[in-house]
């Protein structure tokens, strides 16, 4: 029978009421040539037990980074995600749970979204975190349209080694906001702190700055923070989670505002996604805040409660003077960052960061020992180095990956085919390295 199970009777009805005589006459504005003549030619129903076995099958065809050695980063890293992380977040009450609308009634999420709120700040030393954001580059793009409602200018400075996908997101975002996007060249994989200098002017809202960029290099902020609030323009930092654990807290460098992507937290690679950001602030700007914001407070009972607060910025309160239109917060994947911060610790993720870092320079020092391979910069890293290659990476990524070895990301689209982004994360062993540099050495 037919899905929509329409008598022939009741379709009369429908179309005498529309106004047509039939159902061909109803469809007279498409052109024939998309008309469909014949049956779909689908597969016969299957029972449950024959369609899990085909989807057993196809998924088969996937490769996955527990059967390849991966060192793909580029904002998304393969980390060791601990077994309790999963076990917490399957747990019914957690898995359907979605937005907290009813806050009154939603206590438990609600905590679980206080607590994330809290390890973001500690983390990234602000003061204020929002509930979540999309993504790490939709975080940014809002941080930026948030420099420009606190300062109410529209010219955003843009490190030219960001992320190229969130460059795009920033130019979907700010375009109709009308804000100015002027990018600063990168010199030796990073930003001069002197050309963002040579570009600040009064009508400049904000700098934005990925540490470590793109290119895996770490930026000057301490340099950049002087250049950037003497002009009074807000300094906006795009960093990695896992980093914090051994780099300087954006607090230290005077940050304003600190976004990233938190898939690292905690959360599977997929297929690239689903992701989360996250954003953190000072405190004078809480109302410039996108996204939901938890706060505690007490009961009538005089018990502590959770609620959801500063709700006049949301569109479902004031629509003409909402912060964002930002109405879903992740939270399952918050949630999951949450859980792995907590079981991980602070010497957890110390040694997290410990392990990727010095991996990552063991490989990079080892790479650059083979013949027609070098480092691209001379400069410091922390888990992710650019590589330069004797012949087009795309080459040597098809080929390793023949042998079960995910080489990295393929920087061409930055204007040189010969350059090869290489993540290592704490699951490397030294085998996986060595046999990295072997496959290298074979290519």
């Amino acid at each position: 029978m037919p899905y929509i199970s329409n008598t022939e009777k009741e379709r009369e009805v429908m179309l005498k009421e529309i106004g047509v005589s039939s159902f061909d006459e109803l469809i007279s504005n498409i052109p024939e040539k998309f008309r469909l003549k014949e049956l779909i030619d689908l597969n016969q129903p299957m029972s449950e037990l024959e369609v899990s076995k085909k989807l057993f099958e196809l998924t088969g065809k996937n490769s996955c980074t527990n059967k390849m050695n991966s060192f793909m980063g580029a904002g998304i890293y393969d980390h060791f995600i601990p077994a309790a992380v999963d076990a917490v977040i399957s747990r019914p009450e957690f898995m359907t749970a979605y937005t907290p609308y009813q806050a009154e009634v939603s206590q438990g999420t609600l905590q679980a979204i206080y607590e994330y709120q809290t390890l973001i700040c500690e983390l990234t030393g602000m003061e204020i975190s929002n509930a979540g954001m999309y993504d790490g580059a939709s975080a940014t793009a809002e941080a930026i349209l948030m420099a420009s409602r606190k300062t109410r200018k529209y010219r955003a400075i843009v490190a030219g080694n960001i992320n190229p996908r969130y460059k795009e997101v920033i130019k979907t975002y700010t375009e109709g906001a009308e804000i100015e996007l002027v990018y600063v060249d990168a010199e030796n994989g990073v930003i001069n702190p002197e050309s963002i200098k040579a570009l600040l002017d009064d009508k400049t809202s904000c700098v934005v700055v990925q540490t470590p960029n793109y290119f895996g290099n770490i930026e000057d902020c301490f340099a950049i923070d002087k250049i950037v609030h003497e002009s009074k323009a807000l300094f906006i930092t795009v960093v990695d989670p896992i980093s914090l654990a051994v780099m300087n807290s954006p607090v230290e460098y005077n940050a304003d505002i600190v976004v990233g992507e938190g898939q690292a937290l905690g959360n599977k690679q997929y297929y690239g996604g689903p992701l989360f950001g996250f954003l953190a602030t000072k405190m004078e700007l809480n109302r410039m805040m996108p996204g939901r914001i938890v706060g505690e407070t007490v009961d009538t009972d005089g018990k502590r409660a959770y609620a959801l607060t500063l709700q006049a910025r949301e569109q479902h309160i004031r629509r003409d003077k909402a912060t964002s239109n930002i109405c879903s917060n992740e939270a399952l994947c918050t949630l999951a960052a949450t859980v792995y911060m907590c079981l991980m610790g602070k010497n957890g993720l110390n040694e997290v960061a410990v392990q990727s870092t010095s991996k990552a320079h063991y490989l990079a020092e080892k790479i650059s020992q083979v013949k027609g391979f070098s480092l691209a910069f001379n400069q410091p890293f922390f888990k992710e180095f650019t590589v330069k290659t004797p012949v087009p990476a795309a080459l040597i990524i098809e080929k390793l990956t023949a042998k079960n070895i995910l080489a990295g990301v393929d920087l061409k689209e930055t204007g040189d085919d010969n350059l090869l982004l290489v993540a290592v994360t704490e699951k490397k062993s030294k085998a996986d390295l060595d046999s990295f540099v072997k496959a290298l050495m074979e290519v």
